[in-house]
Formats: structure tokens, sequence, C-alpha cells
């Protein structure tokens, strides 16, 4: 779903469109949610699965709380971000600033004894260049994510 939001052009010179894109992917993986939450829940590893992140730099951390700043491979632009980590159950990533900004919240369920389901959904909100190309970055972002769950499948599979 792809909606265009208008905010008021009351400054001149000034604009402040964006975009909203939502979508969402799962992958089946031969592996207890266990041996999968290991990988999930190691979020300073997510640039090996994730390409899209190019570097991690925590901010602060707390039990179940990451304040981070991540530079992306759009432009190595920088964003912030709020991870806050449900255990065994998602991870819900507030990215605050940057040219994204919204929400990516993954959830793991159990499929069996043995298998488990990854559902990752995302919210956000694309300015500035990103905005006008945004069915491209939504493609984008989608076959990234459906990669780190195929990366993350072997990596726990082996």
């Amino acid at each position: 779903m792809i909606l265009m939001k208008n905010m008021p052009n009351s400054y001149i010179g000034m604009d402040f469109d964006y975009i909203m894109v939502n979508f969402h992917t799962a992958k089946k993986i031969n592996a207890p949610v266990s041996e999968v939450w290991k990988i999930l829940s190691d979020v300073d590893r997510e640039p090996e699965f994730w390409h899209g992140t190019k570097s991690i730099k925590n901010i602060t951390k707390s039990d179940n709380v990451v304040e981070r700043e991540v530079v992306i491979a759009f432009k190595n632009s920088v964003c912030k971000e709020t991870v806050t980590i449900d255990p065994m159950k998602s991870i819900t990533t507030e990215i605050t600033d940057g040219p994204r900004k919204g929400k990516k919240v993954v959830v793991i369920n159990p499929d069996g004894d043995q298998e488990s389901i990854v559902d990752v959904e995302w919210d956000i909100r694309l300015s500035g260049f990103m905005g006008i190309f945004s069915k491209m970055v939504k493609k984008h972002i989608l076959e990234g994510t459906n990669d780190a769950l195929e990366r993350i499948s072997k990596a726990v599979e082996k």
C-alpha cells in the first residue's frame, strides 16, 4: 500500500510531502524458535544479514532497548533508531530520524516444534529523494528483507 500524504505547505519554499510505504513479508524457517531467536535478537549482527544496514553505532543499551545510529546503504545515510526486544516474540525498530522514518516489526512464531515463521512488517515514511522513487525503494527494501530472511534461514539451518 502506498499513500501520498500532503502536510500543510504554509511555509513558502519548504516541501513537507512524504510517501507512506507499508508492506509485509514472511518466511518459514526449518529450525525451532529458540535457534532462530538467537540470530534475530542479536541486533548488533544486523549488517551480517540485512545488507541495507552498513554499520551500527549503539548510543545506549539497556536490557531490552537499544538506542542507535545506523548507516544505511542509501547514500550512506544515517538513521536514528530505537530497538525494543520482546524476548522470544518480536523486535520493533522505531526509525526516528533519517531519510526514512517509521518502524520495522519482526515477529517470530512457532510452526510445530521444529519450524518457525518469521514475519516482517515495514511501515515507513519516505521523504526527499527516497519519496520521489518510492516504488523502487519499496521494491528494494522488500527484496532486501526477503534476502535477509533467506540469509538468516541458511545460518540457522546449518
